[in-house]
Formats: structure tokens, C-alpha cells, sequence
């Protein structure tokens, strides 16, 4: 009665759950998840089993969404964990992720434990797996004393490695003290466990020094077990020994292990011979796919168990004199794996919905719920939930009944656990199509006109057609169930206006849609099939009609690609013309014609015919000759003898004769010989055992004949054969043997049945007999158990039923090489200087190397730099230096580092061992530029530098060298003054500069070696807009005299400014700013006074006489007007009755041609109106202070001045002869795009290139307040700054008109 009643309950729930309303689809649409309210969901978390670096911070991750973001909370070991509380702990912001920080200060040790994250909002909170955090261990061996081994040959061995417990695991591996992997074979190899197993062990087993290592790689660290030291001692003789198994140990074992993981089983078994290890499974088979034999198969490996993979597997370990087996029992169990996970639930008010969790495993799983984090037992009631073991049944949902549940699936090999929420919307209906939105479809074609939407509860969806029309039903429309309205065959009626209706019972909504119905595009006049001849004219038509809203394009291909790239072919509006028409015009022509809605094609054929030949004399290859002959057969030759065939009007030049070789080769022609055209019989030599049979084909200047007829068969008789194998080589595969090869005869080089060869070999230089043996079929033939690479005298014999070939010649091989035994000694490194080293070492002896010596191979690499004292990831490099080489150079290494080396003899096999590591270092070298130089917050009179240490300092910086001057308006460069700074600042402050000035920087870093590269910068000090400027000392030089400050820990030495006259006269630092048509040219002389100087250029590249300009006076620059844009030039400037001397050659290229972009200042009628405004003032004073001296009063103009100072009127500067201020505050602006100076003041490289673009005229810069250009003073590429120039004085207003003029 109870089983009936359980049934019936089941029964009826699954009907139930067949009744139930789907879940609402909630359409991706991205502004629609945003406004819409959902429970929150984890989008990351750490691994369940989470192995931390105790040398990092740790990172635990927790993301998650939901509307609105969800907060987030963490439990430790089950219990509240306050962050707040733990200095060390924080967490990110809209992030649930934890840093916690082991780096300052914090021990990992400390937060080990399990760890949950909860993300919560209005609609639930959503929990993450138990993270378990544990900090990786790699403890060090504990001590032990190991005794040596002492051990009889033939006997098992066993050497633990017994590792320290780590955290996870280590890798174990055995090597020896040269970091040389201890070889392994199937009589020696490490088990699972660690542990070294041998077989048996032989005499070469003897060393001290069989180390174990450790490798964690969670910590990248290695531990080193101390060295043990076996000896093997000798019995005579050996006692053989039957298997026994090493480990496992007894009969039989158990094995548990989880699905989906990797089964390994091990069998290791002494004996001797070494015993060779067989698997099977009893009462079935190994996996096909899964199965793999490791460890020399003493491993069987299955991967991605399952519960079939349970049983019982035996290893058999067998040699000759018996055998030994043991059996595993594999019980495959399993943690827990879903069937059916639980998915998010979307419900309206009043629907139903299930959650279903649905996990197997081996035991099965346990399944529970929670709600909100919360066991569901103890979790607030909801009359609308009903949970029935793996199913949570909701009925008649609310609002409130939004919450994120979790389903537990757990046995005692692990647990699942998954988040799905169950999310009650209410929503009014939205429709999401855009509104208006018009289609357009081509008549007879469907037409789907969208109305997607979303609602809740789901909303019913309606179509009309117009503003008032009815609603729309009947067999002409499709009704989609995503809103969608499908015309099938959409006509010209079928234009107009549509509108959705989506409405549900929290309110309605409508969208209206246009349709419109386009006439198809048709061809009306299709393209013919034409035949042209050569040389003629062709037009195909393709006439289109189409709906006249419609754009269409034609485009022609041929054959399935675009036309031919020539002017032959002209495309018309309804047509296609191929003029001059030739052979590769053949083809299929298509005219396509596309429009936005539809595409239609039509294509024909042209053929392309030669114009009716006049009769001519016709040429063709010769017919084939006829009627072969053979006469005269003897065993080694015949007689073949044929008719030619016709000619065809062009004599027949050669006759070739071919052969088959009907008994070996049927059915392949070979070449034999070829015989001039008049002749018709021919001797043929022959060979023994070949069944022969001839054919002849003519060859005359137009071709060759077909082939004749084949003549009868001929077998010539079998004899001995004439020749031996080629190419016979001796080279060794293996250290123990010696591999034979050779080129085989072909089948006709036999000479007769039987063919074989004879295999001789002996070792050279030993008194020793030939070995030998005879083979077959076969090209190769290996001689086992051979010493270690010596050499072998080696023939190869041919022989067949009838005899041997003569006696062959004797070729010198070698057996098989093994690796080198010994390192190079005596290394020895010479460190040249700070980039290159030249290392030194010993050659080993010859019988060490066991192989072709090939060289030796430098192992080197870069420990440390001696600067920084920071360790990085060792990368090693390899030099190889071929032949007996005994030293090489070590280039490109890095200045002031530690390096560590070793050398190894290579051969044929590999490396040998290698020789200690060499210590040694590089000196100190100069550095590298600083790595960046930024000029900053500029003022009236000051700039603030920052810089960044070199990426390479290269040795300890022992300072910085500043050096800097200003430049005036004619590209003139001013006083060098330098600065050496301390090496541990980064910023300087220059004061007491002039305002509105640019000035060029030099900045370097210096080692005790010497100065690095230097990085170059400029920058301009801004204009005053407060008022007048008072000129600072110094003024109308570029500079002043007080001109950097330094920061609060800095002390520098003010600088000392000097000029060196020079011993001879030069000119130098010849600089160029280029525009588009002129060239500022300017340089540095020094030498006697009132030299006469000129200018020469020239076209680069070009062998033209150079072109020369007189300078007047003895100024120091000129510019070279009338150039051509966008060309190459190449200047020198001289001086005159100085025995010729000249500069050297700088070249430059004028600037691109281009439409200018800024007015000329010169013709603007403010400027204009303004100068003479200021003439005019300066000459009624002048009038006025002549007027008043004439009548015998004094006026003392300045003292007036001072007194009223009339910001209208200011007299001109004493000190540089510029005029005052005469406009408002905006004349003191620069024009605009006069600076060139980014907002944040700094001087980017990029910026300071010779370029007028922004000015019309080609240079790059700005305009001062008085009207002058500032421009770039430096050409293509940078200069060295001027030392001691004298700089020229600021131009007056006078001066700055004459420039615009």
C-alpha cells in the first residue's frame, strides 16, 4: 500500500511539472538588462583547493552582478570575518575580491583556512564555493648520514629519495653533481614514489655522487638531497636471478582512485637478466584510446577513468629464467558530477516554475538546499516554495518570492555546489523595435516586419494594418511567437503602415512599422553568345529596368573575375566593347546589376576564331617510324633497324630509341640512344637478364613523333653481375653498433636471378678477420655490440645465382658515437672591457670525446647586476666555436654585472659534462641617456626640470651634467652654461631666466668612467601679462647672470662661464632651418676678427659646381632664398683670405610645398597702423624735446617720464634698444599657433622639428611680442651645443618690420 501511494505521488508531480508555464526569455537587450531588478550572480571565484605564494600578496576572487550591485561579505572557517578589523586585508572597490598583503608585512600562515564570499542585494544574495587557502611549503631535507652502498653485481638496488612533505607535492628527478640527468633505462629507473630502483646493478653503476632533487615548482625552488655512493663489487661469475617484484611488495595490492582523474600502477621488479614488465586486465581489455605504457612500461597510465575502468590488474615480470606477478584491485569511485545543474528561473507574478538539481556519484551524493545562503530548513517561510528532494516547485509566485537558491551536491570525495535565482518581475509591456522603422522588400519575396518585446507577464501581441485598420489574421500572414509578422509574398499593395500591439494586464503599448513594396530589377536585353574573329570588335548589351527608387550599378566580369586591366575594354551604360579583340579575350562575359534589395546576373560566351588562313605549305611533327627489325642478337648487343615515316615538309633531324624491360620494369620506356636523321639501323648494347623490347620516335624542328609500334622481345642470358652497390657508408646509431648502408642495384644491374648482397666489415688497425654476412632486399645491415666509436673497414659485394660481382673497394666507417666523458679544464676568462670577454680553456683528450669532435659550447649568462643588486630570471646564452678550438670572445655582455660561465666539448652524440661554473665580472661602462627629460611649469623667468635615471646605468652614477642656451630670434645660440648635479636628484628648478625666451637643454648621466649619451630638449619661458618687464642682468645676451636654483637637499657649485680662443682659425656647428623656398644657414667662428665670409650649396648627389653667396659683414648666419620645396641640399660655409678654409658639409631638405595657412602680419592694417602710431609719437617728442633745448630751457625727459609714466608712451630700453609696451594686455600674447609648446609645458621631441607647416613659411615656432619670428635654430639632425657664442642682441621694432617687409 506504500509503494502504490509513493508511485502515485510521483506520478502526479511529474504530471504537474509537464503543466507548468515556461520561464519568460528575457531578451538581450542591453539598455533592457540594465533598468530591469535580478538577484545577484557569481561571475568568478578562486579554486575550491587554492595554493598560495607566501612571498605574494593573496588574491581571493569574488565577482559578481545583479541589479542593483550587489554588496559583499566573507566568512573565515564559518564564522563573520571583518576586514575592517585587519589592516592587512582590503577589498576592492565594486569588487568582492580580498588582497590581503603578505609583502608588507603580513605572514600567509596566518590566513590559512576556508574562506566563502557572499554577494547580496534587495533580491537575494548568491554565495561561492569554501575556498581553502593554504601558502605552499618547501621545506628543506632534514639531515641525515647515508652510508655508502656496497653491492654485488647482479644484485637489485634500491636508493630512496624520501623527499620533505611539500605543499603540493614536488617533482623528484635524480642527477648526478654536473647537473647531468642520471641516464635511465629498462634495468634502472626512478618509481613513483622517488626512489631509484636498479634491476640489477653493473660495474659502470660505481659513483659518489647520486644526488635527488626536489623541485617545487609552486615556490620555483629546488631542494638537494646529500650525495649517495654506491660501489659495486665483482664475483666471478654472476649468478643469473628469476624476477621479483621491488614494489609493489606481496601478491596483490588495492588501488582507489576518482573519476575522470589519471590511473597510474606501478610494477618494478629486480632480476637478471632485466626483466621485461607485461600488463593485462583480467577478465577483459585495456582502454584503446586511454591506455599508455611509461617508465620503460613499467607505468600503465589510463587516463579519464571511469567506474567501467574497476578491476583487477595484473603486471607480469618475466626474463628467461622465469617469472613474477602481482595483482591491483581498482575501485574507481566518484565526486560528485551534475546530471542536470540549476538553472535561473525569470517568473511573473501568479506563474509556476521548478528548480532541478541533479548530481550522480560513487557513493551518490547527498543533495540540500539553501536559500539566500541559508539552509532552506531555517530559511524564512515562502508559501509559493515547496521543495521535494532534487525539486524545488514554485506555485503562484509574488514579487516576493525573488531569492537566489543554492543546491549542495556532496559525498566524502567532494561537493558541487551551484547559484540559481529565481527572479519575480512585474513589468508593463515594452516593445523594442525602433519606431518608424521602415522595410523594404522586392515584390513576390517575403517581408518580416519585428516587433520584439518583453513584458511580465508575457504580453499578447497583435498587428494592424494602418492608423484605424482592423486587426490582421488569415492564412497570408505568419504570427512568430517572438512578435514578428511574416508577409510571405509581399505585392504592391502590401505597401503602408503597420502597427504592433503588445499589452498585457499591467498596461499597453504600440509600435508602428513602414512597409514598402519595390518593383525587381530585370534585364531586359540580355548579353548573345558572339563569335569574333582575331583583331575584330565585339559589343554585348545588357539593358536593365528597375523600380525608379532604386540605385542600381552594373559591374562586367570575365569568367567569374574582374575585366582585364586595359584600355581595349570600355563599358558603357547598357553595354560592353572589346576592341582589338585577341585569343585571351575567349571567355564568359557577365553583366551583374545590383541594387540595395536585389541582384540579377546574365552572362554569354565569346569565342575568338583566326581569320581564313591563305593556303600555305603546312608543317607537322614526322609520322612515326614503322616496321622494326631485330638482327643480329648477340648476349651483349642486337641490331635494330626501321622505315621512317613521312616527314611532313620538315626532314627529320634525329631518331631516339627507347627500351622496356619487359622482366623487371613492364610497361616503363627508358632512353637508350638517338641516331641522326639519315640513318635507319643502329647497334645497341646490351645487358644480361633483361627482356628487351625496342620502340623509335622521329624528331624533326617541329616536334616529336609519336612513338612506333614496340619491336619483338629479346631475353639476353643471365651472368655475374658487373658492379657492386654505391655509396656505401658505415656510421653507428647507437654507442654499441655500426649501421651499414648502401645504394641498391636496379633491377637490369643484376644481371641475373638471386640478387644479394655480401656484407664484410672488420675493425681497422686491428689485426682481426673480416665478418661477414649475406643479405637480401634490404639496404641496410646494423653490427651490434661494438666498442664506442671506432673505425671499421666495410664492403658491400654484390652476388646472384650465377656468381659475384668483382672485388669491391673497402670504405673506412665509424661505430656509434656516446656523449663526451670529460669537461674542458683550466677555464680561464679575460674580461677585455665592459661588453666583451674572451674566455680560455684546455682541450680534453681526443679518446675522451667518443664521437667526431665538433667543438666546444660556452654556456654563459648574466648572474646579477652589480648596480641594481636585483636577481632576474637567468637566461642563458651559447656560443658555439667549432673544430679544437681553445678560446673564444664573449660580445654584447652588460657593463658592471656578474656572470657565470662553463664550457662543454660537443660531438655528434650532444654535450659532454660541463666544467665549473667561472665566476667574473664586467667593469663599469658609461650610461645610458636618461630615460626621459620633461620641462615643466614655465614662468616668467623660470622652467622646472624633471628627469628619469637611465634605463642602463651601467656602473654606480656618480652625477648628472646639465647644460643649456638660450636661442634668439635669428636662430642664434647663446652662452653654454653647465651644471653637474647630484646623481640622486631627479628635479631642478632654473630661475632668473628671461621671460619669453627659448632655450635648448643638454642633459647626461656620468659613471666614473665617463659621460652616456646625451637627451636633448627645448622650452620657452612665458610672456609677461602683468605689465613691463625690468630687463635682468644680462638681458639682450639670451640670458642672466643668476640662472638655476636647486632643490632643498641639493648644494650646487655656481657655474664658472670662460671662453678658449682658439690656436686656428675654423668655422663649426654649421646649422640649418629649412622652409619650403629659404634656408636659415648659421654657424660658429673662431679665428681673427673682420673675416669675410660666403656660402656655397648645392643639389645633394648632384656633381653640379657648387653655388656661393657673399655674406655681408661679418655676420654669422644668411639665408638662401629661391630653393625648391621638398628637396635635398647640401651647405658649407667658407671664409675668405684664409687659404680657402672651409666648414664641413651639412645637408638639409626644404619642406613639402603647400598652401599657406597663416597671413602675413607684415600686410595686416592693425600692424601697420600701430607702427606708424609709434613713429609718430617718437617724433612729436623728438620735435618737442628739440623745441624746448632751442629756447634755452632743459627738459629732463626721463625724470618726466618716471614721474607720470604714461602707460600709453614708454621710452625705449637702453640696455637692448627694444621698444616698451605700446598694447593692451592681449598684444602681449603670442599669435595664434605661435607657440608650439603643449599645454603641460613640456618639450616633446616630435615638437621640435624643422617645420613651417602651421605658418605657411615652413618653420616651426613662434612670434614674439614684438612682432619677430622665433623659429628653430637646429636642422635634420642634432647638433653639439655652442661653447662661448656671443649671442646678438634682441631685434628692435625697426628690425622686426624690415623682416615682414
Amino acid at each position: 500500500m506504500m509503494k502504490k501511494s509513493i508511485s502515485a505521488s510521483k506520478a502526479s508531480l511529474v504530471l504537474f511539472l509537464c503543466q507548468m508555464i515556461s520561464a519568460l526569455d528575457v531578451p538581450l537587450d542591453s539598455k533592457l538588462l540594465e533598468e530591469l531588478s535580478q538577484p545577484p550572480t557569481i561571475t568568478q571565484q578562486s579554486p575550491k583547493d587554492y595554493i598560495v605564494d607566501p612571498r605574494e600578496n593573496i588574491v581571493i576572487q569574488c565577482e559578481a552582478k545583479g541589479k542593483p550591485p550587489p554588496s559583499f561579505s566573507w566568512t573565515r572557517n564559518g564564522t563573520h570575518f571583518d576586514i575592517d578589523k585587519d589592516a592587512q586585508v582590503t577589498m576592492k572597490p565594486n569588487s568582492g575580491t580580498l588582497v590581503i598583503n603578505i609583502m608588507n608585512g603580513g605572514k600567509a600562515e596566518a590566513y590559512e583556512g576556508v574562506y566563502q564570499c557572499t554577494a547580496r542585494n534587495e533580491r537575494g544574495a548568491a554565495i561561492s564555493n569554501n575556498i581553502v587557502i593554504r601558502p605552499s611549503r618547501s621545506p628543506l631535507w632534514t639531515k641525515e648520514k647515508l652510508e655508502p652502498n656496497h653491492v654485488r653485481e647482479g644484485d637489485s638496488l634500491v636508493l630512496h629519495c624520501r623527499p620533505p612533505v611539500g605543499l603540493p607535492p614536488p617533482i623528484i628527478f635524480w642527477m648526478d653533481n654536473a647537473f647531468q640527468r642520471l641516464p635511465q633505462s629498462e634495468r634502472v629507473s626512478q618509481g613513483l614514489n622517488g626512489d631509484l630502483y636498479f634491476s640489477n646493478v653493473q660495474p659502470e653503476d660505481t659513483r659518489e655522487d647520486y644526488i635527488c632533487y626536489a623541485r617545487f615548482n609552486h615556490t620555483q625552488t629546488i631542494q638537494q638531497k646529500q650525495p649517495i655512493s654506491v660501489k659495486v663489487f665483482s664475483t666471478k661469475p654472476v649468478t643469473e636471478r628469476q624476477p621479483i617484484l621491488l614494489t609493489p611488495t606481496g601478491s596483490t595490492s588495492t588501488k582507489v582512485e576518482l573519476r575522470g582523474n589519471v590511473l597510474l600502477l606501478e610494477c618494478i621488479a629486480a632480476g637478471l637478466p632485466t626483466p621485461v614488465i607485461r600488463w593485462i586486465k583480467e577478465g577483459g581489455e585495456l582502454p584503446a584510446n586511454r591506455t599508455f605504457f611509461e617508465n620503460f612500461k613499467k607505468t600503465l597510465k589510463i587516463i579519464d577513468v571511469s567506474e567501467a575502468d574497476s578491476g583487477n590488474y595484473k603486471c607480469i615480470a618475466r626474463n628467461i629464467l622465469g617469472s613474477a606477478h602481482h595483482v591491483i584491485s581498482v575501485t574507481v569511485k566518484a565526486a560528485p558530477y551534475w546530471i542536470t545543474a540549476p538553472r535561473n528561473l525569470v517568473l511573473s507574478p501568479g506563474e509556476d516554475g521548478t528548480l532541478i538539481c541533479r548530481a550522480n556519484g560513487n557513493p551518490k551524493p547527498n543533495i540540500s538546499w539553501l536559500a539566500n545562503g541559508v539552509p532552506i530548513a531555517i530559511a524564512p517561510e515562502d508559501p509559493s516554495r515547496k521543495v521535494d528532494g532534487d525539486t524545488i516547485i514554485f506555485s503562484h509566485v509574488q514579487e516576493r518570492s525573488s531569492a537566489v537558491y543554492q543546491c549542495n551536491a556532496s559525498n566524502e570525495y567532494g561537493y558541487l555546489l551551484a547559484n540559481a535565482f529565481v527572479n519575480v518581475l512585474a513589468e508593463p509591456p515594452r516593445i523594442l523595435t525602433p519606431a518608424n522603422k521602415l522595410y523594404q522588400v522586392i515584390a513576390d519575396s517575403p517581408a518580416l516586419l519585428d516587433c520584439a518585446y518583453f513584458g511580465s507577464p508575457k504580453p499578447e501581441i497583435e498587428w494592424f494594418k494602418g492608423v484605424k485598420g482592423s486587426i490582421l489574421r488569415g492564412d497570408e500572414y505568419v504570427f512568430h511567437d517572438n512578435g514578428t509578422l511574416e508577409i510571405p509574398v509581399a505585392q504592391k499593395d502590401s505597401t503602408g503602415t503597420y502597427t504592433c500591439v503588445a499589452r498585457n494586464e499591467l498596461g499597453k503599448i504600440q509600435n508602428e512599422v513602414r512597409l514598402e513594396v519595390k518593383d525587381p530589377t530585370m534585364i531586359i536585353k540580355q548579353p548573345e553568345y558572339k563569335v569574333i574573329q582575331r583583331y575584330g570588335q565585339v559589343s554585348f548589351e545588357c539593358i536593365i529596368k528597375h523600380d525608379f527608387t532604386l540605385l542600381p550599378t552594373v559591374i562586367w566580369l570575365k569568367d567569374n573575375d574582374e575585366l582585364p586591366d586595359d584600355e581595349r575594354f570600355l563599358v558603357g551604360k547598357d553595354n560592353l566593347t572589346i576592341m582589338n579583340v585577341t585569343d585571351k579575350d575567349d571567355g564568359t562575359y557577365t553583366c551583374i546589376v545590383n541594387t540595395t534589395l536585389d541582384s540579377v546576373s546574365a552572362s554569354a560566351v565569346l569565342t575568338v576564331v583566326a581569320a581564313p588562313p591563305t593556303p600555305a605549305i603546312i608543317y607537322a611533327r614526322p609520322n612515326p617510324p614503322f616496321d622494326l627489325e631485330l638482327t643480329g642478337q648477340l648476349e651483349r648487343s642486337v641490331e635494330l633497324s626501321w622505315i621512317p615515316g613521312d616527314e611532313n615538309n620538315s626532314p627529320i633531324t634525329n631518331f631516339v630509341i627507347e627500351y622496356e624491360d619487359g622482366l623487371h620494369e613492364p610497361g616503363v620506356w627508358h632512353y637508350q640512344t638517338e641516331v641522326p636523321g639519315t640513318q635507319t639501323t643502329v647497334q645497341l648494347k646490351l645487358s644480361p637478364y633483361v627482356n628487351y623490347s625496342f620502340r623509335v620516335i622521329a624528331v624533326n624542328e617541329i616536334g616529336r613523333s609519336q612513338p612506333s609500334e614496340p619491336s619483338e622481345q629479346y631475353l639476353t642470358k643471365s651472368a655475374n653481375p658487373d658492379e657492386n652497390p654505391s655509396n656505401v657508408q658505415g656510421i653507428g646509431s647507437e654507442p654499441d653498433n655500426l649501421v651499414i648502408t648502401w645504394e641498391s642495384l636496379k633491377g637490369f644491374q643484376s644481371n641475373g636471378p638471386g640478387l644479394q648482397y655480401k656484407v664484410s666489415w672488420r675493425q681497422k688497425d686491428v689485426d682481426d678477420e673480416w665478418t661477414s654476412v649475406i643479405v637480401a632486399n634490404v639496404s641496410k645491415y646494423i653490427v651490434s655490440g661494438t666498442p664506442t666509436f671506432v673505425p671499421y673497414e666495410i664492403k658491400v659485394q654484390a652476388l646472384n645465382d650465377l656468381g659475384y660481382a668483382p672485388e669491391p673497394s673497402e670504405v673506412i666507417g665509424h661505430s656509434g658515437e656516446d656523449l663526451p666523458m670529460v669537461a674542458p679544464g683550466n677555464v680561464q676568462v679575460h674580461v677585455i672591457n665592459s661588453t666583451l670577454a674572451k674566455v680560455h680553456w684546455d682541450p680534453v683528450p681526443l679518446k675522451s670525446v667518443r664521437g667526431h669532435l665538433q667543438g666546444y659550447k660556452v654556456y654563459y649568462w648574466k648572474v646579477q647586476s652589480l648596480s641594481r643588486r636585483s636577481r632576474r630570471h637567468v637566461e642563458k646564452k651559447i656560443l658555439t666555436f667549432r673544430g679544437n678550438k681553445t678560446f673564444g670572445m664573449l660580445p654584447g655582455l652588460e657593463p658592471f654585472s656578474s656572470y657565470k660561465l662553463n664550457v662543454r666539448v660537443v660531438n655528434g652524440k650532444g654535450e659532454g659534462p660541463a666544467s665549473p661554473d667561472k665566476v667574473f665580472k664586467t667593469p663599469e661602462g658609461v650610461p645610458s641617456s636618461p630615460s626621459f627629460l620633461k620641462i615643466t611649469n614655465p614662468t616668467l623667468d623660470s622652467l622646472t626640470l624633471e628627469w628619469g635615471s637611465p634605463t642602463h646605468p651601467n656602473g654606480v652614477l656618480t652625477s648628472y651634467i646639465l647644460k643649456f642656451q638660450p636661442i634668439n630670434n635669428t636662430h642664434e645660440l647663446g652662452p653654454l652654461v653647465e651644471i653637474r648635479i647630484p646623481a640622486n636628484e631627479s628635479s631642478l628648478i632654473l630661475k632668473n631666466l628671461n621671460y619669453s625666451t627659448r632655450y635648448k637643454f643638454y642633459f647626461n648621466a656620468q659613471t666614473s668612467v665617463g659621460s652616456g649619451s646625451q637627451i636633448t630638449e627645448e622650452a620657452v619661458t612665458i610672456m609677461d601679462e602683468a605689465g613691463i618687464l625690468r630687463p635682468a642682468v644680462g638681458a639682450g645676451k639670451g640670458y642672466s647672470e643668476t640662472l638655476f636654483a636647486t632643490s632643498p637637499v641639493m648644494h650646487t657649485v655656481r657655474p664658472t662661464f670662460y671662453k678658449v680662443q682658439p690656436l686656428y682659425p675654423r668655422i663649426r656647428n654649421v646649422t640649418t632651418a629649412a622652409a619650403e623656398t629659404y634656408a636659415n644657414i648659421s654657424w660658429e667662428y673662431e679665428g681673427p676678427d673682420h673675416a669675410n665670409f660666403y656660402v656655397e650649396y648645392g643639389v645633394a648627389g648632384s656633381k653640379e659646381d657648387w653655388k656661393k653667396e657673399i655674406v655681408n659683414g661679418s655676420r654669422s648666419f644668411f639665408v638662401l632664398k629661391g630653393l625648391t620645396p621638398g628637396t635635398a641640399y647640401k651647405v658649407r660655409v667658407g671664409a675668405e683670405g684664409l687659404s680657402g678654409f672651409r666648414s664641413s658639409e651639412d645637408v638639409f631638405e626644404t619642406g613639402p610645398a603647400m598652401a599657406s595657412r597663416q597671413v602675413d602680419i607684415a600686410t595686416q592694417g592693425w600692424f601697420i597702423g600701430l607702427m606708424c602710431a609709434v613713429a609718430l609719437l617718437i617724433l612729436i617728442l623728438l620735435i618737442v624735446c628739440f623745441i624746448r633745448r632751442n629756447k634755452g630751457g632743459k627738459y629732463p625727459v626721463k625724470e618726466k617720464e618716471d614721474a607720470h609714466a604714461d602707460p600709453e608712451i614708454q621710452p625705449m630700453k637702453e640696455d637692448d634698444g627694444t621698444f616698451g609696451e605700446y598694447s593692451d594686455a592681449e598684444d602681449h600674447k603670442p599669435l595664434k599657433k605661435g607657440s608650439r609648446t603643449p599645454s603641460d609645458r613640456t618639450v616633446k621631441k616630435e615638437d621640435s622639428d624643422d617645420s613651417l607647416v602651421d605658418y605657411g613659411e615652413g618653420v616651426n615656432g613662434q612670434f614674439n611680442e614684438d612682432g619677430s619670428f622665433i623659429g628653430q635654430y637646429s636642422g635634420k639632425k642634432e647638433k653639439e651645443p655652442a661653447e662661448g657664442n656671443e649671442s646678438s642682441e634682441a631685434p628692435s621694432p625697426v628690425n622686426a618690420m624690415n623682416s615682414f617687409v
